[in-house]
């Protein structure tokens, strides 16, 4: 082709591939590497992306870290996971305490508790270390990005990714448009997103988006039914699983969800829309005062072992 014959048209696919390939997330930091946050490393280590998991101290990350090894083995034990998938994805999940690591990353994933004041914190000493183009995205289930997004100086590049637990088995997540979000940082995390296996569903700020507003008032509910004394927490689930083609009942779920998270939503909620519907049942609040926070600690609603089986009805 001469020169003078070459056309744009016939440069753009060029153009194109390598505006595609600048948007490719190759490195991903994870900051907290709790329940979620190692859910959403392995999920990431899972399918060959670089993951750098990020504690507060060196005995969280190190307890963090057995944590997910430990989960590794009982997935293979279950004959879903071998040993040379599980030797794969440690290799590279890599451990920190220090957040200035981060800066070396395309995209950046808080999965904190969901505190407003500690994203906030985050958010803005992320903002500081990582170059302008880093995306930073939230995990949280109920709380303003908007608002999060408000204390950087890149609105344009704050988006939600609301992952649910546990995250490598859940085929979903919601990916959650801030105010200012822009077009090209929600395609490219959609984009990520679906190279995890995710389907994806985009939602505009609202609290609680789609699934936590959804199904809170559900669970609330069954537990209202369980404090009313209509029926046990075994009869309950097991009439929602049958009655409604559910893999769990609403009570074992929220025992997976963590009942103290639970708690949260449910009061931010409450907080934000001011509907009773929100209104936490007090036999959530007792339990979670008792330090019954549901599988993380072995009893909730039900018992369970230390990999997370249901035992028995507690009584």
């Amino acid at each position: 082709m001469k020169a003078e014959n070459i056309r744009i048209e016939d440069l753009l696919p060029g153009i194109q591939q390598i505006g595609r390939e600048s948007d490719r997330i190759d490195k991903v930091a994870v900051v907290g590497f709790g329940v979620m946050g190692q859910g959403i490393a392995q999920t990431i280590a899972a399918v060959g992306i670089e993951v750098l998991a990020v504690e507060k101290d060196e005995e969280s990350l190190e307890r963090n870290q057995l944590s997910i090894e430990e989960k590794l083995d009982y997935e293979i034990q279950r004959w879903a996971l071998t040993q040379s998938e599980k030797k794969a994805i440690l290799a590279r999940i890599h451990g920190s305490t220090d957040l200035d690591d981060c800066k070396d990353y395309d995209l950046v994933i808080e999965a904190v508790d969901e505190d407003f004041q500690l994203k906030k914190s985050i958010f803005q000493k992320l903002d500081k270390i990582c170059p302008p183009g880093t995306i930073i995205v939230s995990n949280t289930s109920t709380l303003s990005l908007t608002k999060i997004a408000s204390a950087t100086n890149r609105p344009d590049r704050i988006i939600g990714m609301h992952f649910l637990n546990p995250v490598p088995k859940v085929p979903l997540v919601e990916i959650v448009r801030a105010l200012k979000t822009s077009d090209s940082t929600f395609t490219t995390v959609k984009k990520f997103a679906e190279r995890l296996g995710k389907t994806v569903v985009e939602v505009y700020e609202y609290p609680g988006f789609v699934t936590t507003r959804v199904i809170v008032p559900m669970i609330n509910e069954a537990i209202h039914v369980l404090m009313e004394g209509v029926a046990t927490a075994d009869g309950i689930d097991t009439a929602m699983r049958l009655g409604y083609n559910m893999p769990y009942g609403p009570l074992e779920l929220a025992d997976t969800m963590g009942l103290d998270e639970l708690l949260a939503w449910m009061e931010t909620l409450f907080h934000e829309l001011g509907d009773l519907k929100y209104r936490p049942c007090p036999l959530l609040r007792r339990l979670v005062r008792e330090g019954h926070l549901g599988k993380k600690t072995g009893q909730g609603f039900f018992r369970y072992d230390e990999n997370g089986n249901r035992l028995e009805p507690s009584p």
